[in-house]
């Protein structure tokens, strides 16, 4: 047995009992008038970038326009968009076989209004390097799959099974150097987000 499995081994020996998730009411003072807007707007704000499509060739054009002329690696995770993929993706063990993604295109299983974030999970990926290790990263969300407070998006993920998941909002950034603002630090260098009229 090796170390990993001896510690692995222990931990679950040793885990707490499973508690039932606490009841936490939404506070029902923050409600958007407009949750597409207010999305948009925060994600802006936060160094991301939004479209508003009706359709899947919408978002098509969008990204041969920016990327297919440039000869980069393109990744689709998502079905739809596969015929502008440069490459097919394939599950790796190791993410070193991602190095070179220049734009990775997922769909995310819905936003969050209030913080400008999608909530992604491993069933969407392949492989939870995706979204971090590539240049630049577009998912694709339903408009009606826009919840406006974090409260909202965890009583929706609170009962739901997975084995990993998280919020990704903006690009990646930093500005503990001086106080200066550096996008795409330690991640991808823009997050776009297309929201899919529905």
């Amino acid at each position: 047995m090796s170390s990993r499995d001896k510690i692995l081994a222990a931990v679950a020996q040793n885990k707490p009992e499973a508690m039932p998730l606490p009841h936490i009411a939404p506070f029902k003072e923050i409600g958007y008038t407009d949750v597409i807007g207010q999305y948009e707007t925060v994600l802006t704000a936060i160094g991301g970038k939004v479209h508003r499509v009706n359709n899947w060739d919408e978002i098509k054009t969008i990204v041969k326009e920016k990327y297919n002329a440039q000869n980069v690696r393109v990744l689709s995770l998502v079905p739809e968009l596969d015929d502008v993929a440069t490459s097919a993706y394939e599950i790796n063990p190791a993410a070193h076989h991602l190095a070179d993604v220049e734009l990775a295109l997922i769909k995310a299983h819905f936003g969050v209004a209030e913080n400008g974030s999608v909530w992604v999970t491993e069933e969407l990926l392949g492989h939870r390097a995706v979204p971090f290790i590539c240049q630049h990263l577009a998912a694709v969300i339903t408009s009606s799959n826009l919840v406006d407070t974090m409260h909202r998006a965890y009583m929706r993920i609170g009962l739901e099974t997975y084995g990993w998941g998280a919020f990704i909002a903006g690009p990646s950034k930093t500005a503990d150097i001086e106080q200066s603002l550096v996008l795409g630090a330690h991640g991808p260098r823009s997050m776009t987000v297309f929201v899919l009229q529905d």
